[in-house]
């Protein structure tokens, strides 16, 4: 009975850290270049983010080596800002956009950028442990239309419910 236990701890503390089918981490990942202020500019919906508008996410050293992960959001229901900090961690390699990220407790999911502006990181599409979770990220609080396209096209392309992205203008 106690490895059935084990095992069943194994796969719930690990079971939301896959990559989904279709979906590569970017190669060549800086995370000096990472870290900073992004702007969400478009997602799927999720309980956690419901009702949120001007999300941002700040991503910062932590003494430990991992990554202080900072959200921030104006509930348009409550009225007021809400901020949430979480911990990331690579999670294969260092020049691979694929981490652990818990915002509570020991529970691991995955963040994987699979997409990325590698010259300058203005831009990057994010997704986690299944295809229901989808993200643009940008430096600025606004970006092209062109960069709109080429991300919903891609997703799209990979199997992502673009039909339900919520976009946002920030300014």
């Amino acid at each position: 009975m106690p490895r059935l236990l084990i095992i069943f701890l194994f796969i719930l503390l690990t079971g939301c850290l896959k990559i989904p089918q279709d979906i590569e981490p970017v190669e060549g990942f800086e995370l000096n270049k990472y870290l900073g202020k992004w702007y969400e500019i478009a997602r799927l919906d999720h309980s956690f983010e419901r009702g949120l508008d001007n999300v941002t996410a700040e991503y910062s050293l932590r003494d430990d080596g991992g990554v202080k992960v900072t959200n921030r959001g104006f509930s348009t229901i409550e009225n007021k800002w809400k901020e949430v900090e979480g911990k990331a961690y690579l999670a294969r390699n260092e020049r691979e956009g694929y981490f652990k990220v818990s915002f509570f407790g020991p529970f691991y999911g995955s963040y994987i950028v699979f997409e990325l502006d590698k010259e300058n990181y203005q831009y990057a599409f994010i997704t986690s442990y299944d295809k229901s979770y989808l993200w643009l990220l940008s430096r600025t609080p606004t970006v092209s239309d062109e960069l709109i396209n080429r991300f919903v096209q891609r997703s799209k392309n990979l199997g992502f419910e673009t039909d339900q992205l919520i976009f946002y203008n920030l300014e």
